[in-house]
């Protein structure tokens, strides 16, 4: 199955959207200098993250298409 690597791939993307929205709300919620400095960073970075996650799970999407 070739597209098999592709479907890890999508999942390992998937985890790293889910820890930085972790942290990022984490961070948000004991708020503090955490907050002040890295809050919009982390959450700029998990929008980055999931943008790559949904281009993987299209390109999955299309790889089985044919």
């Amino acid at each position: 199955m070739p597209d098999k690597p592709l479907f890890i791939l999508i999942v390992l993307a998937g985890l790293v959207v889910l820890v930085i929205l972790m942290t990022g709300i984490g961070g948000f919620a004991r708020g503090g200098e955490f907050n002040r400095k890295h809050g919009n960073r982390m959450m700029r970075w998990r929008i980055i993250a999931q943008a790559v996650a949904v281009v993987l799970i299209l390109l999955f999407i299309w790889a089985r298409g044919h």
